[in-house]
């Protein structure tokens, strides 16, 4: 019988059962896809983190959903590297991660924030159809339509494409009441993994934004707080000349109306980099249930 360490550790939060709960297992090798998609159902979190050995980094990782495997996960990044900082495996400093979007620098600093340096950012304006976009999330129509020529809809990625909309206030974000099937169809209609919907009021006078996201599609109904999206969202700004000068700093807060708020601090520059804390929740042995596959992954 296979078993495996495997933990709870919540993002973006120095709070336990706060900000977003990732799956980490440490020690991955060996075990097949069919193997990590099946724990990462168990662990029942937007994301588990599989820990690999690795011939171009220090680690490699692959990122499950609950039902997919996804190429880029910041949360989980950031709970797995603050798990390993506990453990003493890693020091203060710059490491290497492969992953399926490449080999991505993680720094971890000597008051134990991860930064997560992301991909190559892209942003790809789209043509949205605000009633549709309306009737999915659950949003008033002219909160969209208040913002849209400032901030027009677009694709935005940095290793994970987000529909970016922006609304006018955070009764918007708040209020939104979204039909997953819906949302999940107008995310794949843009070739996209989630809507990240935003705002500029916020409950912190010091966050620049307020943000939920969903990604139904990908087995993510609703993303407590979402490091990819969050990247993507200020690869955004960006290139919409959202700010007259875009801060060197910024603080997204997110997860607050699904009681699991979170601040992830997004830095745009030559580089996306997106940090934050995080806090172990839970740790214990979880049995690998021994699946019939030829399918092993090489490290």
């Amino acid at each position: 019988m296979d078993t495996r360490r495997a933990l709870l550790v919540d993002a973006f939060t120095t709070e336990p059962l706060a900000g977003n709960a990732a799956g980490v297992v440490p020690d991955a090798d060996g075990l097949s896809v069919e193997q990590m998609q099946a724990v990462a159902r168990e662990l029942s979190v937007s994301e588990t983190a599989f820990l690999r050995p690795s011939e171009s980094a220090d680690r490699r990782v692959r990122y499950f959903t609950p039902t997919q495997e996804v190429d880029l996960c910041g949360h989980a990044t950031v709970a797995a590297h603050a798990h390993l900082s506990e453990e003493g495996v890693l020091d203060a400093g710059v490491h290497t991660l492969e992953t399926n979007v490449g080999d991505l620098e993680i720094e971890l600093t000597d008051d134990g924030v991860v930064w997560m340096t992301q991909s190559r950012p892209t942003v790809r304006p789209v043509d949205v159809d605000y009633e549709r976009a309306s009737e999915a999330l659950g949003v008033p129509v002219e909160s969209f339509r208040a913002v849209a020529d400032e901030l027009p809809a677009a694709v935005a990625s940095t290793g994970l494409p987000f529909l970016v909309l922006g609304v006018d206030f955070l009764d918007a974000v708040g209020g939104a009441t979204p039909d997953m099937g819906a949302v999940a169809a107008l995310a794949d209609e843009h070739d996209a993994t989630g809507v990240y919907l935003f705002c500029f009021d916020t409950l912190d006078a010091e966050s620049t934004l307020h943000a939920r996201m969903f990604a139904p599609g990908a087995g993510v109904p609703e993303d407590p707080v979402t490091g990819t999206a969050s990247g993507a969202c200020g690869a955004y700004l960006e290139h919409v000349g959202a700010f007259d000068t875009l801060p060197d700093e910024m603080q997204f807060e997110q997860g607050e109306f699904v009681d699991r708020p979170g601040r992830v601090r997004v830095r745009v520059g030559d580089e996306v980099r997106v940090g934050g804390r995080a806090v172990t929740a839970f740790d214990g042995t979880l049995v690998v249930p021994e699946i019939d596959t030829d399918e092993i992954l090489e490290a």
